[in-house]
């Protein structure tokens, strides 16, 4: 994925561990029972983190966007409930994989002695935990595995153990996602970086996939809370792989203050810096998300400018990309346009279709292939080249205004089928 560079900000390494203050780790546990040794064998999936943690030195504000799914895990949950007895603090996440804890009787019961045994160990509140889980739903998760290596887990925090702690979130993801940037805010060098997971069952509203982001730039909570919901708006809201609500879905945002800055209680050009910070790590994200799509060979950006206002831009953007049609057309390295225009056509918003242009480009060059709501003449033989490349960008003007919205997806492969074709064995 190739990051975008923004004046006053540098990428930097550390993910969750990138601002000051914050440690993590990462190991296998054996959540999954297939994966618990019998005898002298050894796990099958040991080299695989199946349970993180994540703890700041000092309490933290905290923000959180969720599933909008009807049907919630029971860690979004717990969560909520911690963070309202709180009131908005939060020093620690603790976090699983391979098991949703989603649709189970004692789903809650479980959610809360994570939190419990986290606390245990750190030296905090259970209230004070955020916690996560992500795979199969509708399985009782095991609380005995998280219980024997809590300890180890808790002892085993550093502040470079953000790899092992991205790793232990994944499920059917082929690559960790992690980033960070540092900035500068009142003459304090700040950080802020997060990781994600996620790659299949990944659709807005709300959150989208597991997602958890530090920073040690002092913001209070509210305007954190500001801050993550105007921006979840503009990246992970306007992702989609497949169509399908994760019932988890949770991005959470911890700031520790510890880079020493005047703390940001209002809106202003402090708060403006720190957004566009929170912008870039959650641009970065959701872009990576969408090239490790189930089964994903291409990362589509559609890219809608010309909108009369930033709904009918962000509607039209996601009505693209995610189109089945459309999504195949990629895949196939296919310039048919036709597609692309009837999934604007039926997007839920107030526009001039006869207006409308289209082009698609990469990093092998450009074609467009629509102008005034009609087909152009253009190059099959550019268009192939131009569609035979990783990152695909779908350019579109609605004619209309001056403002512009994107939105993130990938192709539809025979391997998304195939992977969740038999997801749980």
């Amino acid at each position: 994925m190739t990051k975008k560079e923004y004046e006053g900000y540098t990428y930097i390494d550390g993910g969750v561990c990138a601002a000051k203050g914050f440690k993590a780790n990462g190991l296998f546990c054996g959540i999954k029972a297939s994966e618990i040794p019998d005898g002298n064998e050894s796990p099958v999936s040991q080299t695989k983190n199946d349970i993180g943690l994540v703890m700041s030195d000092v309490m933290c504000n905290a923000a959180g966007v969720y599933t909008q799914n009807k049907v919630k895990g029971a860690p979004v949950t717990v969560t909520k409930k911690n963070l309202a007895a709180s009131n908005g603090k939060a020093q620690a996440i603790i976090v699983n994989s391979k098991n949703a804890n989603t649709c189970n009787a004692d789903g809650e019961e479980k959610a809360m002695k994570m939190c419990q045994l986290a606390a245990g160990k750190l030296g905090i509140k259970a209230e004070e935990v955020i916690v996560a889980s992500t795979g199969v739903i509708g399985q009782i998760l095991p609380i005995e595995p998280i219980e024997n290596c809590i300890g180890e887990l808790a002892a085993g925090l550093t502040y470079d153990g953000n790899e092992r702690a991205a790793t232990a979130i994944m499920t059917t993801d082929t690559m960790k996602k992690e980033v960070a940037v540092e900035f500068e805010l009142g003459g304090k060098v700040c950080h802020l970086g997060g990781m994600g997971k996620g790659s299949g069952m990944i659709h807005p509203n709300m959150a989208t996939t597991l997602n958890f982001i530090t920073t040690d730039c002092a913001v209070s909570a509210a305007m954190l809370q500001k801050a993550l919901s105007e921006i979840v708006k503009v990246t992970y809201n306007c992702l989609s792989v497949d169509g399908d609500q994760s019932t988890n879905d949770m991005c959470m945002v911890l700031s520790n203050g510890l880079a020493g800055n005047d703390e940001i209680a209002a809106e202003g050009s402090d708060y403006e810096v720190f957004k566009k910070a929170l912008y870039i790590v959650m641009e970065c994200i959701t872009m990576m998300l969408a090239s490790d799509g189930e089964g994903a060979t291409k990362m589509l950006e559609c890219t809608v400018a010309g909108a009369p206002d930033l709904d009918t831009a962000i509607i039209v953007a996601k009505s693209v990309i995610r189109s089945p049609l459309t999504k195949c057309a990629m895949f196939g390295e296919d310039a048919n346009w036709g597609r692309i225009l009837c999934a604007i056509g039926y997007a839920d918003a107030a526009f001039d279709i006869d207006k409308v242009a289209v082009d698609i480009a990469s990093v092998n060059g450009m074609v467009s292939v629509c102008r005034n709501g009609a087909g152009i003449p253009f190059s099959e033989e550019l268009a192939a080249k131009v569609l035979s490349a990783d990152e695909i960008y779908i350019n579109i003007d609605l004619g209309l205004g001056d403002v512009t919205a994107k939105a993130w997806g990938c192709d539809l492969t025979y391997d998304y089928v195939k992977i969740n074709g038999d997801y749980r064995s």
